[in-house]
């Protein structure tokens, strides 16, 4: 029997594809609590993986240089908290120059309601405690899982460096795990889509740390022009929730916009925080990111956006921070399926000639529901008149040939030529 003959259609090879998707996603929400740490794990030993290989090279052995590279990670990370605890800390002490400041923004908040929409202050304050006895109702549920993300927080900060370690010092035996798990796939593209994976989120978490270090720089002097004090945090900071794809900047921005209304004299200090912020973050999107990460991470912001939805339904603010890596490796594995190839494409940028003005007639010829052009040449005709004895009139005939139809002259020299050609339109000259 043929080889042709032993494959299923292609329409139960997509609904096989699409179920056994559909069950990975109930698994992966079931077991969220083991799957985000070792998703996290995943993410920081690909790029711990560089860091590691360099001890490696040191001649430390691969137990040790994997250890020493979880431990560069580990004191990264404790860093960063301790920047972030220690300021706000710092602005802590200020708390009651900036709660007066604060108590008057909201005095005038007050008036400007009450003179403007005519609602009493009574009123004001009789909406503040319903909320207030609202959100005492829920306090009970609100402490559970505020308890509950803390016992998640801690256990991931066991976990994830366990797993990292694991994962950097078990790499060849996983790699030999999905050569045997997929024996009936060339090895050769296992080990191509293997390499693929590995150059995807690299690129991806690498470039971030450097496109965040930028825009950490790029928010800190713009608020050192306005005078702002904390410009430092606050610019790191808002660099740091841009591990929340397309809005971490502009959550950022808000914080030191409502330090700047409270300490500040005059709102305008405050617009202009939030205008800078989204400067940076149009300079980001349009001009760092792309320079910096490439198209190495191709995924079109449609199917980002709706990736990063689907991240929070499933896991949380977590599921937001892993959404883009997690999207770009689902890609890699579609483009490698040949049921799934369409979705690949589907997820990633769109290329130049989708983009075009006529793009949709090159499309139409390009899957044949147009008829392509049989010559693209056009037929140039000369013709030589003599003016001394040319008659008042001259009535010149000419036969007009579509590009798309066959050029009757193509093998003929000039003198082979037919004199007369039938007349199909009159062009009259004086």
């Amino acid at each position: 029997m043929s080889e042709n003959n032993k494959r299923f259609p292609y329409s139960l090879d997509l609904a096989s594809s699409l179920t056994a998707m559909a069950l990975i996603i109930g698994f992966m929400y079931v077991t969220q609590s083991l799957l985000l740490p070792l998703l996290f794990s995943i993410l920081i030993s690909i790029s711990l993986f560089p860091l590691a290989q360099f001890f490696e090279r040191l001649r430390l052995g691969k137990a040790f240089a994997s250890i020493l590279a979880v431990i560069v990670a580990i004191a990264v990370i404790s860093s960063i908290g301790w920047f972030i605890v220690h300021q706000s800390i710092i602005i802590g002490q200020d708390a009651s120059s900036i709660t007066e400041k604060v108590l008057s923004v909201l005095e005038r908040a007050q008036v400007w309601i009450e003179e403007t929409f005519g609602i009493q202050r009574s009123q004001v304050a009789e909406h503040l405690r319903e909320q207030g006895n609202k959100l005492l109702a829920n306090a009970g549920s609100m402490a559970t899982a505020t308890f509950g993300s803390i016992g998640n927080i801690l256990a991931g900060a066991i976990l994830v460096p366990l797993f990292s370690f694991f994962l950097l010092y078990y790499r060849d035996f996983f790699r030999e795990f999905f050569f045997k798990a997929f024996k009936s796939v060339p090895q050769a593209k296992v080990d191509d889509t293997l390499n693929k994976i590995y150059q995807v989120v690299q690129s991806y978490l690498l470039g971030l740390v450097m496109v965040m270090g930028i825009v950490a720089v790029l928010n800190t002097i713009g608020l050192m022009m306005m005078g702002i004090d904390y410009a430092w945090f606050f610019g790191s900071l808002a660099a740091l929730l841009m591990l929340l794809p397309y809005i971490g900047i502009a959550i950022g921005s808000i914080l030191p916009a409502l330090f700047a209304l409270a300490v500040k004299d005059n709102a305008l200090y405050a617009v202009g925080v939030i205008a800078w912020f989204q400067v940076v973050q149009f300079l980001e999107g349009n001009v760092i990111t792309p320079n910096i990460v490439g198209s190495k991470v191709s995924i079109n912001p449609l199917m980002a956006m709706i990736a990063m939805l689907l991240g929070g339904m499933l896991f949380g603010i977590a599921g937001l921070v892993i959404a883009l890596p997690l999207t770009a490796t689902i890609k890699v594995i579609f483009d490698a399926v040949p049921s799934m190839q369409a979705f690949g494409f589907l997820i990633g940028e769109p290329e130049k000639e989708h983009l075009k003005r006529n793009s949709t007639q090159e499309l139409m010829m390009k899957w044949g529901i147009v008829r392509k052009p049989k010559t693209t040449s056009k037929i140039e005709i000369d013709v030589n008149i003599d003016t001394t004895i040319a008659p008042e009139t001259i009535h010149v005939n000419y036969k007009e040939i579509n590009e798309s139809e066959e050029n009757p002259y193509t093998n003929i020299t000039p003198a082979d030529k037919p004199q007369e050609d039938q007349t199909t339109g009159e062009n009259n000259a004086k």
